[in-house]
């Protein structure tokens, strides 16, 4: 089975945008991988085009050699963006290889190890009476495990000490209104420095968080030890990483609870080979997950294969409707994510709406500045 053609796919519908990715092969069968970092459309086509150039005429169902080809074969290590485009292509391989052979994609990571992968949401709102609704709202819905950012911002500005002070207020609120049986997840989405990520890990332990994700950011990791030494809340880090290098530091040195390896940049080979690492230390994968269907069910099968998962990102409490594109995907409901019964990933999309809904660009990330005009992260 060769690889005739990788095919970027940008699709915008009524109910979300997530950017797929197309191998086709010469036995007419194609598998969907999903773009995590898109923030640089033109970086991910460009590094595509460069990819297809090594992938087209290759063995589809050489996955390892494959990965290593691409990761490598320019030399320079591919990371970051050229890294979730190698993910991308390596999560439509092993839908390819799962469809080639009439299996769900968990029975070729040998099975599953439990029933269903539990998952959290996205608690929206700002005002804390208005997150309490919502989260009781989504509690009677069945998700017990509910996320919320370190808030601040007004338009364009966020300023890090305020976000501390009203972040705080805000899980206390919310810890005193919902009581103990709800888990409250807070992702800081690497907006603090050392000093400010100390304060608000130490006084957030009280309310007793399910972790706090991504208190610092991830271009220095080795900033991590002296948080790790100076609170005891859980921590979570690993969404913008791309290899089992970049999660050595965090892994090797215990420095995380939980490892947030999004499928959608590290692909299902290099990810598997991270769970392995964290096993090993006893940390557990929460994968990252605010994409669409297709990292959706990748991270699903992975879960469901894994010993040592702790939860699932899953943006949209109630999955997928996107009438004409997505015919078939993973169940989400409950409070958990459990794959459709279908070989390879099981999704399945009309690949014709996917391409008439599919826009010029997807959306820019929001961008911050702090008070004094600086820039700081979104």
């Amino acid at each position: 089975m060769k690889i005739t053609e990788i095919e970027p796919l940008p699709v915008r519908t009524r109910e979300a945008s997530f950017f797929l990715v197309v191998v086709h092969t010469d036995e007419g069968l194609y598998g969907l991988g999903e773009i995590g970092m898109r923030s640089r459309p033109e970086t991910i086509h460009g590094a595509l085009r460069d990819l297809a150039a090594l992938a087209v005429g290759q063995d589809a169902t050489r996955i390892e050699h494959l990965w290593q080809l691409l990761h490598r074969g320019g030399f320079f290590p591919g990371g970051s963006d050229v890294g979730a485009a190698v993910a991308a292509i390596d999560m439509a391989l092993w839908d390819l290889r799962g469809k080639a052979l009439g299996v769900p994609m968990y029975d070729l990571l040998g099975g599953r190890s439990r029933e269903r992968v539990p998952a959290y949401v996205h608690l929206l709102g700002r005002e804390l009476p208005e997150l309490v609704d919502n989260a009781r709202g989504l509690v009677e819905r069945g998700w017990a495990h509910l996320r919320i950012g370190l808030d601040d911002q007004v338009g364009d500005v966020f300023e890090p000490r305020r976000a501390v002070r009203r972040t705080l207020g805000v899980v206390r609120g919310l810890r005193e209104a919902l009581g103990d049986d709800v888990e409250l997840l807070i992702d800081v989405h690497t907006r603090l420095d050392p000093a400010e990520a100390v304060l608000f890990c130490r006084e957030v332990e009280a309310a007793r968080p399910y972790f706090v994700e991504d208190p610092l950011r991830a271009e220095a990791l080795e900033s991590y030890r002296a948080l790790r030494g100076r609170t005891g809340v859980p921590l979570a880090a690993g969404e913008q990483l791309t290899s089992k290098w970049e999660f050595r530091p965090l892994i090797e040195e215990d420095l995380i609870d939980h490892a947030r390896i999004d499928l959608s940049n590290t692909g299902v080979t290099e990810g598997r080979k991270i769970a392995a690492m964290c096993e090993a230390h006893h940390i557990r994968v929460s994968t990252h997950n605010p994409l669409g269907p297709v990292c959706t069910a990748a991270s699903a099968h992975v879960n469901l294969s894994l010993p040592n998962v702790g939860l699932q990102e899953q943006a949209r409490p109630y999955g997928w409707d996107d009438t004409g594109v997505i015919v078939a995907g993973p169940r989400v409901a409950d409070g958990a994510v459990v794959p459709a019964d279908l070989p390879g990933l099981g999704v399945e999309i009309d690949l014709a709406a996917a391409r008439r809904a599919t826009p010029v660009i997807m959306n820019p990330p929001p961008r911050f500045r702090r008070d004094d005009g600086s820039f700081t992260n979104w």
